[in-house]
């Protein structure tokens, strides 16, 4: 075989969950992502939702049955020697759609090769191929290395529990069944005094209610860096649910930068500042409250952009400031505040 030869490996990935605007949701998975030549297989494929198959969710049993297939150690899934690499979030369904590849061994060498979109039993290539995506011929030891080292050492978790700070009724009842609906678990307490320190290194973030005090949050910080345990600490822009599920997916996102989509957002001054690493689709939705401090949200931007940085305007309420706004991709999500402007002083 011609294909050149590429480095492989593996990187740990985030399909952000949320509560959007309509109100559905959108579940959270972390998974492993692909990494070829240095850079996220994904990102090479366009605007696509989906995850791996090496999900943190999966039983182990179900973990060690993807990795074996792959280093061809049990017979492929599909017809013609085809295994899935990327599939739908939501369920593993193939009619949702899955990217599926040719997996083989070349001597000592492992080859991908006719990557393709599939929804059914076969493979279309020519209606539904990647034309410009492989094929990659990866040295068997370093493709090996990496895929046996799941099996050795799958990792810490990814923390995908929230302990929330506060009261349990009202704000912080309605959050935490908003992260439970999205695949986070979320539990809520007044304070930390007398967690052991193992059940607090379970928590990939921590997030204050707005009734608890400076005492508390720094009482509960403490108590944090005494087990040891890295968290994120989510100080909530506005007692806005989905806003607030935003910024804990944000928190918890430890997809290394090099392999993230959505790279930056700023909002200033009744515009959107977006930069984004690859072509992709980007959705933005500005919260705010109203006079009566109810929530109100506004979708101001659906559409895809190129790598580079771009400027939205905010349109109506949402260009007077004091607004929230939340840009997604498929994999991420980031949250930027607006600071009010003053009213223009009367001549």
């Amino acid at each position: 075989m011609s294909a050149a030869y590429a480095t492989f490996g593996l990187a740990p990935a985030t399909r952000a969950g949320g509560v959007r605007a309509d109100g559905g949701h959108q579940v959270h998975r972390d998974f492993v992502d692909f990494v070829v030549d240095g850079s996220s297989l994904l990102r090479r494929l366009s605007d696509l939702d989906a995850v791996s198959p090496l999900a943190s969710d999966i039983p182990p049993a179900v973990l060690t049955a993807q990795v074996r297939g792959l280093l061809l150690e049990s017979e492929a899934p599909l017809p013609g020697g085809r295994y899935v690499i990327y599939g739908c979030p939501e369920c593993e369904d193939l009619a949702c759609g899955a990217v599926t590849v040719v997996v083989e061994r070349d001597g000592d060498d492992y080859v991908w090769r006719d990557f393709a979109w599939q929804t059914g039993e076969r493979a279309d290539l020519e209606l539904n191929g990647y034309r410009g995506i492989g094929p990659f011929r990866f040295p068997g030891s370093g493709y090996r290395e990496a895929l046996g080292a799941l099996l050795r050492d799958p990792g810490p978790p990814h923390g995908r529990r929230v302990l929330l700070i506060g009261p349990r009724a009202g704000l912080l009842g309605r959050l935490a069944a908003a992260l439970r609906a999205i695949g986070i678990g979320a539990d809520i307490t007044a304070d930390t005094e007398g967690v052991i320190a193992e059940e607090l290194r379970g928590y990939g973030a921590v997030a204050f209610g707005p009734r608890a005090g400076d005492t508390e949050r720094a009482a509960v910080r403490a108590d944090f860096d005494r087990a040891g345990a890295l968290v994120a600490h989510v100080e909530g822009l506005a007692p806005i649910v989905p806003l607030l599920v935003a910024q804990i997916e944000q928190a918890l996102d430890r997809t290394p930068l090099p392999q993230r989509r959505l790279t930056r957002l700023t909002a200033a001054d009744g515009t959107a500042g977006v930069e984004v690493a690859s072509t992709c689709r980007v959705r933005l939705t500005a919260y705010r409250l109203d006079r009566l401090s109810r929530p109100r949200a506004q979708e101001i931007f659906d559409g895809v952009l190129e790598p580079g940085s771009h400027r939205i305007p905010l349109d109506g309420r949402a260009a007077r400031g004091g607004v929230h706004v939340v840009a997604r991709t498929a994999g991420s999500v980031l949250v930027a505040a607006d600071a009010p402007r003053p009213a223009p002083e009367q001549g």
